[in-house]
């Protein structure tokens, strides 16, 4: 092999090596900003490229996925004078390549220092009740300004979300102390309620059950006095019936009186020492007498 041909395979191999570098394959969520001769040139997107040698270079690759800055914590001043450390965390995604790299010398140092300053404004308008408890008015405030300022780089803001509020060690005392208060007042409106709750179903249980004693004599009462009107109806029911018979079997006197006897025997019973017998009783026993006479005289 002469030195020509050394030659020529050593030139043939180096202009192998340049195409071959000058070939490039764009992956998915991915941008190449191409310069010719230090100017932009073209924006590369996904797929298969060529890049002229000695004329093209890739100036800067892009990341087209969504970003996350998580920034530490920044020092804020409330309307009210209480200092806090706040850290943010700022969702954003590169829409403009060509944007993102010319716009800007660093876009993070410039998103942070952004980020902070408006911080500062917004909570430097907020006392630190309203800081606490306003935290997506925040969020949506810090979005809406970061999104206009960085629009120029290429940049969109997502979101934005404050991941810590730390106010200082006494005030932190301080919410404590508060909040167990206030648990506790709440602890005692609780059981207050439950003991009202209690002694109102007490009461009302025991007038349900004075109630229904009431209730209870009351038909007692009813039932008793039913019973002896009845009792009573039927013993005079029985007189009626008595005399009716009595009429309609037209007795003589001399059966009534014979019949007044029995009542008067039955009504002594055998246990009376002294009995006090009516005229027209010891009437009817002499005519007893005299009846009995005559039938032993007839014998």
């Amino acid at each position: 092999m002469g030195p020509l041909e050394f030659v020529l395979i050593v030139i043939l191999l180096v202009v192998i090596v340049i195409v071959a570098r000058s070939i490039r394959v764009v992956q998915q969520a991915r941008a190449y900003v191409i310069e010719r001769l230090g100017a932009y040139s073209t924006t590369w997107s996904v797929g298969l490229h060529f890049k002229i040698p000695f004329i093209e270079r890739v100036a800067k690759v892009v990341s087209l996925k969504e970003q996350v800055a998580d920034f530490p914590p920044q020092p804020v001043i409330t309307k009210d004078n209480v200092t806090m450390q706040i850290d943010t965390v700022v969702y954003f995604e590169i829409t403009d390549p060509k944007l993102y790299t010319y716009g800007i010398e660093n876009p993070m140092t410039a998103i942070e220092n952004l980020s902070a300053t408006t911080l500062r404004n917004i909570i430097g308008d907020l006392e630190l009740d309203q800081c606490l408890t306003s935290r997506d008015i925040i969020n949506s405030k810090m979005r809406s300004i970061l999104d206009v300022a960085t629009d120029p780089w290429g940049i969109k803001v997502n979101r934005v979300e404050l991941k810590n509020i730390l106010p200082p060690k006494e005030i932190q005392n301080a919410m404590e102390k508060q909040m167990k208060a206030e648990r506790e007042r709440r602890e005692a409106i609780l059981k207050a309620e439950g003991e009202k709750r209690a002694a109102i179903l007490s009461a009302e249980g025991e007038k349900e059950s004075a109630i229904l004693r009431a209730d209870a004599k009351k038909q007692a009462a009813i039932l008793e006095a039913e019973g002896r009107a009845e009792a009573i109806i039927k013993v005079q029911q029985a007189t009626a019936e008595g005399l009716k018979l009595l009429n309609e079997a037209s007795p003589t006197d001399a059966v009534i009186r014979i019949r007044a006897l029995e009542a008067f025997a039955a009504a002594a019973n055998g246990q009376a020492t002294k009995i006090i017998i009516p005229s027209e009783i010891q009437g009817l026993a002499g005519l007893a007498e005299g009846i009995v006479e005559s039938v032993k005289s007839k014998k």
